[in-house]
């Protein structure tokens, strides 16, 4: 198949406005795909490269006026294949070899195929739901049910060989695809609650409250004495967590699979921010405490089907001092004490679970609902930068900056919560102010102000100020205010010191 396909599909599918026609437009492709292409049309199409080729916005941008072929010649296995030897340039000389090779993949390619090949390498492919979307694809391709191949492709946790599977054996091939020690799942993910009280709410008036924990996930297997520990992404992180494997080791159980959290914790028992957990070394920082939420198997006993208050029961009975604070009730006033308790011990907040859901493993459903302290500020845009698949031709990654005498304190980037009608407005109005250009970013005269809600603050050694927003998104733009209106990096800094990111 010429890769022209791939491009095409992936721009019908971002200018699809209903979930059926995109979905019918990868299915198509699908279909029309070899056997051996499928896995790799699979990926792409989900923004999954396949390969780690190490290819960064600058290079990418360095390589923007590279001129296009006039004929499509590229087939999927090429662009795989040069995808595939770009990953293993290393050594001397790498760097070079690296632009040279992206250099001569984007000269092949026509002008949609090198467009596409862009967002691809630095995983800015936007055209929908990605991988979801696919799935749903994958089904109506190969005429299985939809609840099948994403129970296959939750085990597998391997978009492209799911879809070939689905496509090349139907349903009985996706039975292979079975909760296997040592081949991580992906995670049962979590949406938002304003509040416990909607929380409850929304769960049917009785729920669980787990604290959130401000670590990073891991999901740990162990059979008999050999353990190991998998991040949200699935990749093998034992080495990292030295004293994770060491307490899943000593549980008293022979086989084992849960979910929990890896986190840090100060000389006071705090937690530790987000990123000084992620940057700790059992070298030279404190241990890593594992906290856990739930168990996946036990001993030879799969528990993804079973009701949640049966698996935490089970969890409970092998690792009591490792499981996560929880409390069952269906009184809004405890609810919010817990949540209040969690925020005061340093937390993020606090998880509302179904007591009888199911592990729904790589969805993000409504069994499980994240409430975490929401904070807002005026920001000052910046610059922008120009989108990719759904959002090409627009000016979408917003660079914020805070006031700082005279001047702008960089906090970081967003493109979350813009609609398509805040883009095209946004990027009028920033064209109307731009200053300068450097590859995709749009520098702009520092006028307009746009209110951000964000969840934490951080370190940041990257932007001058030192800091940056955590899970940054627009709420609006605020054109009742004028630059000079905007919150100060003082504010920024008073916010860190309260949250015991930096010292007071």
């Amino acid at each position: 198949m010429r890769y022209a396909e791939v491009a095409r599909t992936s721009d019908a599918v971002a200018a699809a406005r209903g979930r059926k026609a995109k979905v019918a437009a990868l299915a198509e492709l699908l279909r029309m795909a070899a056997p051996d292409e499928r896995a790799i049309v699979a990926r792409h199409l989900a923004g999954e490269c396949g390969h780690k080729v190490g290819v960064g916005y600058a290079l990418v941008s360095e390589l923007a006026d590279t001129a296009p072929a006039g004929e499509a010649t590229l087939t999927v296995g090429e662009v795989d294949a040069r995808l595939a030897a770009l990953a293993a340039v290393a050594g001397p000389g790498s760097k070079q070899a690296r632009r040279d090779a992206v250099a001569a993949l984007l000269a092949a390619a026509t002008a949609p195929e090198a467009a596409f090949l862009r967002a691809l390498l630095v995983g800015e492919v936007r055209q929908g739901a990605l991988a979801a979307l696919v799935v749903e694809a994958a089904a109506v391709a190969s005429e299985v049910p939809l609840a099948t191949v994403r129970t296959a492709y939750m085990l597998a946790g391997e978009l492209g060989a799911v879809v070939a599977a689905a496509l090349d054996g139907g349903a009985a091939a996706l039975g292979a695809f079975t909760l296997t020690l040592f081949r991580p799942v992906l995670p049962m993910l979590a949406q938002t609650a304003d509040d416990p009280a909607a929380a409850l709410a929304a769960l049917g008036g009785r729920a669980a409250f787990d604290h959130k924990l401000d670590g990073f996930r891991v999901q740990v297997h162990k059979d008999g004495a050999a353990v190991r520990a998998y991040s949200r992404l699935g990749n093998d992180v034992t080495a990292s967590v030295p004293e994770v494997i060491a307490a899943i080791a000593a549980l008293p159980v022979a086989r084992l699979i849960v979910d929990g959290e890896a986190l840090g914790h100060d000389d006071d028992g705090r937690p530790l921010p987000f990123q000084d957990t992620m940057r700790r070394k059992a070298a030279d920082g404190g241990p890593l405490a594992v906290v856990l939420f739930d168990a996946l198997r036990i001993d030879d006993e799969v528990l993804l089907g079973a009701p949640a208050v049966e698996r935490w029961a089970r969890l409970d009975a092998v690792a009591g001092p490792l499981v996560v604070p929880r409390l069952v009730t269906d009184d809004a006033t405890a609810a919010a004490r817990f949540y209040a308790e969690a925020l005061a011990a340093g937390h993020e907040g606090v998880v509302a679970k179904a007591l009888d859901a199911p592990y729904a493993a790589g969805t993000r459903g409504a069994a499980w609902l994240k409430i975490k302290k929401v904070r807002r500020l005026d920001l000052v845009v910046l610059a922008a930068e120009w989108g990719s698949g759904r959002r090409k031709g627009w000016l979408s990654n917003l660079h914020l900056g805070a006031r700082d005498g005279a001047s702008w304190a960089m906090l970081g980037k967003t493109f979350k919560g813009l609609t398509d009608e805040t883009l095209r407005w946004q990027t009028e109005a920033l064209l109307a102010r731009e200053v300068a250009r450097d590859g995709h970013v749009v520098q702009v005269r520092p006028e307009l102000v746009v209110e951000i809600e964000f969840n934490d603050v951080q370190r940041s050694a990257r932007y001058a100020s030192g800091l940056a927003l955590r899970h940054a998104r627009v709420v609006r733009y605020r054109d009742d205010k004028r630059a000079a209106d905007a919150d100060a990096v003082d504010a920024v800094w008073a916010i860190a010191r309260a949250d015991g990111v930096v010292p007071e």
